[in-house]
Order: C-alpha cells, then sequence, then structure tokens
C-alpha cells in the first residue's frame, strides 16, 4: 500500500492543529519539569505513556476502532514507541533533571532540522526547499532570541544533560518522518497512538520496575500528581490525536515545526503561571518565529512576488 498524498502547504484548520499541538507539547517541559522534581525519571515516563496508553486505547474502542494485528503494524508501533517515546522522554527527564526547561525547549527545537534532512532522503513528496530551510532557520534565530541572554550563563555546565536534549531532538525528527509509515499501512491516528503508547509502555514500565523500584517512592504531593496527569492526558494522549492527523495530512516536515513553536509557549506560560517578566527580546523572538513560520508555508511569499510582478507589469 503507498502513503496517501500529502499537502505540502497547511490549510487554516491544520495550522489551528499545529498551534494547539505546540500549546500541549509546550506544556509538557512544564510538566516534567515539576514531576522529575521528586519522582524518578523512568517512573514519569512510565505513568506518562502508561496513563496516556489507556486513554487513547479507550477512545479506541468507543470509535469501534480495533488495533491491527499484523507483523508489519506492531513492528511498526514498536519502532516509532522508541523514537517518539521511550528515548526522547527518557533523554528528556534526565535533561530536564539538571537544566532548566527553557534550555531543553530551545535544544529540542533543532528537531525540524534532523525531520527535513531526513524527509528530503526518505519521501519524494517531502522536498527540502529554500523556504523551509529558510523558515527553518528564522525560527532557531527566534527561539535563540528568546533564550540564550538568560540562559547562556547555563550554557556548557551540564553537558550531558544538553546533549540529551538534543539526542531527544534527533529521535523526534526520525519518529516524525517514520511515523508516516502508519498512513502507508491503513493504520489510523488514534490506532497509531494507542498502539505506539501501549507498545513502549511495556518498556517503561520494566525499567520503572528494574531502576526506580516505584513501590518504595512515598507518596508524592498533590502538585506532582497533577502535574503527571497533565503530562499524561494533554501533552501525550490528547496530543498524539492531533500529531498523527498531522502527519497523514500535511507530512513530517510540516508537522515538525511543531518544535520551533513550543519554546514560544513555555515563554508564555512561565509568564502565566510562574509570574515570570515577558520582556521585549521575547516579543522580537516571536516576531522572529512567525517570520519563519510564514517563510515555510511559502504562501505569504508568493503573495509578496505576485503583487511585486504586478506593480512592476
Amino acid at each position: 500500500m503507498t502513503a496517501p498524498v500529502i499537502s505540502r502547504t497547511m490549510n487554516p484548520t491544520q495550522w489551528v492543529m499545529l498551534i494547539v499541538l505546540s500549546m500541549l507539547w509546550g506544556g509538557s517541559f512544564l510538566f516534567l519539569g515539576v514531576s522529575v522534581s521528586e519522582l524518578p525519571v523512568f517512573t514519569v515516563i512510565a505513568l506518562r505513556v502508561g496513563l496516556a496508553a489507556i486513554i487513547l486505547y479507550i477512545a479506541m474502542r468507543i470509535a469501534g476502532e480495533t488495533l491491527p494485528r499484523g507483523r508489519a503494524a506492531w513492528t511498526a508501533f514498536i519502532v516509532m514507541g522508541f523514537l517518539n517515546n521511550v528515548i526522547p522522554f527518557t533523554l528528556l527527564g534526565f535533561g530536564q533533571s539538571h537544566i532548566a526547561s527553557g534550555l531543553a525547549a530551545l535544544l529540542t527545537a533543532a528537531t525540524p532540522l534532523i525531520g527535513n534532512l531526513t524527509a528530503h532522503f526518505t519521501w519524494h513528496d517531502e522536498p527540502l526547499t529554500a523556504n523551509r530551510v529558510t523558515g527553518m532557520v528564522l525560527g532557531l534565530i527566534g527561539v535563540g532570541i528568546m533564550f540564550l541572554p538568560s540562559l547562556a550563563g547555563g550554557i556548557g555546565v551540564h553537558v550531558l544533560a544538553e546533549l540529551a536534549c538534543l539526542g531527544a531532538a534527533v529521535a523526534f525528527g526520525l519518529s516524525g518522518v517514520y511515523g508516516r509509515t502508519f498512513a502507508k499501512l491503513g493504520i489510523g491516528p488514534v490506532q497509531s497512538g494507542a498502539g505506539t503508547l501501549l507498545s513502549s509502555s511495556v518498556v517503561m514500565i520494566v525499567l520503572a520496575l528494574a531502576f526506580d523500584a516505584p513501590w518504595t517512592i512515598p507518596v508524592p504531593a498533590p502538585h506532582i500528581i497533577g502535574a503527571v496527569i497533565g503530562l499524561a492526558v494533554l501533552s501525550t494522549a490528547v496530543a498524539y490525536m492531533i500529531y498523527f492527523r498531522l502527519l497523514r495530512q500535511v507530512g513530517a516536515t510540516n508537522t515538525l515545526l511543531v518544535t520551533i513553536l513550543m519554546p514560544v509557549f513555555a515563554v508564555i506560560y512561565g509568564a502565566l503561571l510562574l509570574a515570570e517578566r515577558l520582556e521585549p527580546r521575547h516579543f522580537i523572538g516571536f516576531g522572529i518565529v512567525a517570520i519563519g513560520l510564514a517563510a515555510t508555508d511559502g504562501r505569504v511569499w508568493g503573495w509578496i512576488r505576485g503583487r511585486m510582478s504586478v506593480r512592476g507589469a
């Protein structure tokens, strides 16, 4: 079965989906940072993917769908589970145990670079264009302006933690490209999320039992429990429903733009929930990120070129 044709230019509904996904995953840095402040990393990730797997499985059954049983489908679930859950979630959990959430978000913003390069050589309908390169570069510059002035003093202090976050970006980039396999196999978005989370839950539960001895951990404070629930329900279960639908409709390179928008919402959440001050550099960064997204989309520049050609005529 061949993969369905994707739309290289997103429509307004798909842009809204991307922004909502950015909001959900942007909150994951806050939730994860709070969770690992008191709970071991493997336990947090096991709870995250385990609870989310239950939610998506129930949603799938309510929709009248079942998980496929073929070897190809479960191979895809397992590979995707490692690339999009086990490896990056664990690396981010370790990273955020040592560095600020903002720095983790900044480093993870490298994801589109990996995804775009990989998709260019993997899928014929996702070429690396000048618009995409320009958009990615501008997006990274905007994110850098938002975070680097306040975090520069911390960069290089916890090198392993920073490398872990970069490793998570690589895994996320590869997973976005590989995730299109589900559409090729005829597996729906909710099925894709449920199968991926179920396969990764088995791995994370084994790791948590082996290394964290969770039965010895004291009952966490209410705000820790709330952060874990938010991480599982909002930043994983709900986010996965949107993520796999976007992958199916607009491909990896468009969907992975979410990681450039995530730091924007990390800043906004810091201002709203942690009383952090929004400074001029934040607004400058927001603007540059917006210009980068417009460049990636291509329609804005096409409109400008059309207006210029009309005037020239």
